[in-house]
């Protein structure tokens, strides 16, 4: 957990680096990140509209022609899962080849041969991976540069996250840095309760595919929700919220309608927190999940290395958490991350 004052943050680490033994967990450990990389995507994106490259309301056509049946999909509907274009993730053809081989390099290309002819759902939310890998696409040719090097520059330097990385362009030494990833995915019966790579993580790319330390993350979220990397009307774009319930635009998320997707980023009602925002990156080996409560600054954040097929339990242990700085007054003002806990 870290502050948005100067206290000194609060870590806590769990478990070891592998099932059943091995050296313990530190703060130092590195964590596939999964969806957390949404919001640097969408935040290139704003940058680049900001500097006149683009515009939110360009449609696919225009920036990926080779795409013709999503033409009419703006880059905000991309951003905020309201395109109606599939998902590639779940695809059994996908999970098949990922499954027999997670080694596999994906390209873009083939990431989206999953989908391509696929039809085209209802302009209404709904989750779908495939929307941010065109967003990468579309980074890459509006910056006439490569993700990897946008991300560097305009995020990943600026903000000096040197444990931040996207396989395969990330430093030697930086897997044995992870504890062991391990899948309880039943869609992926090779690896049910198994190991998985840690730094195979060609599959996701702009949608998931950043590898990172909780104390990197909470360095990000800061900026993000603090309004440091847009200027004021793409951080009003960045936060506007549809409705995970409705599909409808929304100001703000209560009781009834709980959950809000921004532009890579999510709002919840949290039956302990309050409003904050939260979002729980997932990958076939990690979850890394950070909670904001804005009217401190405090964030809360959490990384463990296993993923599941079923019932999530992360958000309740956040709410834990919350409870039990809340009662010692520990959230009364602001940001800390609080470590690994490494999954059996």
């Amino acid at each position: 957990m870290t502050y948005a004052d100067q206290r000194p943050d609060i870590s806590v680490d769990v478990g070891t680096f592998r099932y059943g033994g091995g050296r313990p967990v530190n703060s130092g450990a590195l964590w596939q990140i999964g969806s957390n990389t949404k919001a640097f995507t969408s935040v290139l994106l704003l940058q680049l509209e900001t500097e006149g490259k683009l515009s939110m309301t360009d449609k696919l056509g225009q920036w990926l022609p080779e795409y013709p049946a999503w033409r009419d999909v703006t880059i905000t509907q991309l951003l905020s899962m309201t395109s109606g274009i599939p998902n590639y993730t779940e695809q059994s053809a996908f999970l098949r080849d990922f499954d027999a081989n997670p080694y596999t390099r994906f390209t873009l290309e083939r990431l989206m041969s999953y989908v391509e002819g696929l039809p085209l759902g209802p302009p209404t939310y709904e989750y779908s991976n495939t929307n941010y890998l065109l967003a990468q696409m579309i980074v890459e040719r509006a910056s006439h540069d490569t993700y990897v090097e946008q991300l560097a520059e305009r995020i990943i330097e600026p903000l000096g996250m040197n444990d931040t990385c996207l396989p395969p362009y990330c430093p030697p030494g930086t897997a044995s840095r992870m504890p062991t990833p391990y899948s309880t995915h039943s869609d992926l019966p090779n690896h049910l309760n198994k190991s998985v790579p840690p730094l195979a993580l060609s599959w996701a790319q702009g949608a998931g595919g950043l590898v990172s330390s909780l104390e990197d993350m909470t360095a990000w979220d800061r900026a993000l929700y603090s309004g440091q990397l847009l200027p004021p009307a793409q951080q009003r774009e960045l936060e506007s919220l549809v409705s995970m319930q409705t599909s409808e635009s929304i100001e703000n998320v209560t009781a009834d309608d709980p959950m809000g997707f921004g532009l890579g980023l999510v709002k919840i009602a949290h039956p302990v927190a309050g409003t904050v925002w939260f979002y729980e990156g997932a990958t076939y080996g990690n979850r890394v999940l950070h909670m904001y409560l804005p009217e401190t600054g405090t964030i809360i954040a959490i990384a463990v290395n296993s993923a599941v097929g079923g019932e999530d339990t992360l958000p309740d242990l956040a709410g834990t958490v919350y409870e039990t700085l809340s009662a010692q007054n520990a959230t009364s003002s602001p940001t800390t991350p609080v470590a690994p806990e490494p999954a059996a």
